[in-house]
């Protein structure tokens, strides 16, 4: 059996040292999507978007193709540490989830009491965080942050994607083709017999994987939970020849191939093409709109809320312990930092307000301006707090 002490980190925890350089990155891309959306060049980057190469168009190839290697990578993450790292035990899941479901539900209802009709089918929004951009600010203030809140962020913020992960599934599905969804399950009974018998290599799981985007995308359900389903059949043992190395198994390899071209490339293509928003065409009402405040106070309050209200009541009930070195201001600080909602709240209004301009406007603003103050918020706070109350 392995011993847990040579067992190697996880690619999340070693992606944590570089958080800041692809949240600055992402940010880079947001802003120059917003430069152009407010300028001479928004006719030449919405036409871009708009191109079709092949059956879809670049807008659709970024959000239905690349973001499905994006939640790959998610689901690998989710795997890896369920099985094999933080989320292990019950233990270790116990306050970064009673935090994330905190985290989920009370953002969501905060919109719900802004929004009625059909806005409300944006109730996700606000549920989600970006683990890019949280980590990353988690990470300028260096040592400075006692490392059980990196770690009970990590975790909080993968269990947050498995929220979102089911949520997408439940309730962003369109009119489903059983044709496609039957190719799908006969794919995917094929992966997971390949895991079951042993196959290690990933050019078969890949391709495979392929051809079971290829159905999601077809069935209704969207294309991207091809990624992580594909995730759960990657083998996590370890390859002939390393019995005793767990880095070595596939999962770990795709795990560490993914992360650079995922968060320097693929986060932050995404974020180029979808956070342009025209305010200079929007009218004065839209900063106000019930989706803007919705979005908006669900990221800054609700997760605030959520998140720290609920660990505060396992901790005093005794179900959890508050992370080792950490104060109540630092977990205040990090509860806001789960507001940073960008990249998996914008793939959101993208689902639930398909084909609707004008709502996806204005969810975009609350996503950037909630996310911006959460951010600021949650830095200052740890700032403040650090460094006597981390040591």
């Amino acid at each position: 059996m392995t011993n847990p002490v040579n067992r190697q980190p996880s690619a999340l925890r070693r992606f944590l040292d570089n958080q800041s350089s692809a949240g600055l990155i992402l940010m880079g891309a947001a802003a120059l999507a917003l430069v152009a959306a407010n300028s001479p060049l928004w006719p030449a980057y919405d036409g871009l978007l708009r191109t079709y190469v092949g059956p879809m168009s670049v807008s659709h190839w970024i959000n239905d193709g690349l973001m499905a290697v994006f939640f790959l990578l998610v689901g690998l993450e989710i795997k890896r540490e369920v099985l094999d790292g933080q989320l292990s035990t019950w233990s270790r899941r116990a306050l970064p989830g009673i935090a994330a479901f905190g985290g989920m539900v009370v953002p969501a209802l905060i919109y719900l009491a802004f929004n009625a009709g059909p806005s409300a089918r944006g109730w996700a929004i606000p549920a989600a965080t970006d683990i890019a951009f949280a980590l990353g600010v988690m990470s300028l203030l260096g040592d400075r942050v006692p490392a059980s809140l990196r770690v009970f962020l990590a975790a909080l913020a993968i269990i947050d994607d498995l929220g979102a992960v089911v949520i997408i599934a439940l309730f962003y599905t369109a009119g489903l083709s059983l044709p496609d969804l039957a190719g799908a399950a006969a794919v995917i009974a094929v992966l997971f017999g390949m895991n079951r018998f042993g196959v290690k290599r990933l050019t078969p799981y890949l391709l495979l994987g392929l051809v079971l985007w290829v159905f999601v995308l077809r069935s209704g359900v969207h294309a991207t939970l091809a990624g992580v389903i594909l995730a759960f059949t990657i083998p996590l043992r370890p390859t002939p020849g390393h019995p005793d190395d767990e880095s070595k198994s596939p999962l770990h390899h795709l795990e560490h191939r993914l992360h650079v071209p995922v968060g320097f490339l693929i986060v932050p293509i995404f974020g180029l093409a979808n956070a342009g928003v025209p305010f200079l065409g929007l009218p004065a009402e839209a900063l106000a709109a019930p989706v803007t405040m919705g979005v908006g106070l669900g990221l800054l309050a609700g997760k605030l809320v959520g998140v720290f209200g609920l660990s505060t009541l396992a901790i005093r009930l005794g179900v959890a312990d508050l992370p080792v070195h950490a104060s109540w201001l630092q977990l205040a600080g990090t509860a806001f930092l789960c507001g940073i909602g960008f990249t998996m709240s914008l793939f959101i209004t993208l689902l639930a307000f398909e084909g609707d301009v004008d709502l996806q406007a204005q969810a975009k603003i609350g996503i950037l301006l909630g996310s911006l103050a959460a951010g600021l918020v949650g830095y200052l706070l740890l700032r403040v707090a650090a460094p006597d109350a981390a040591r």
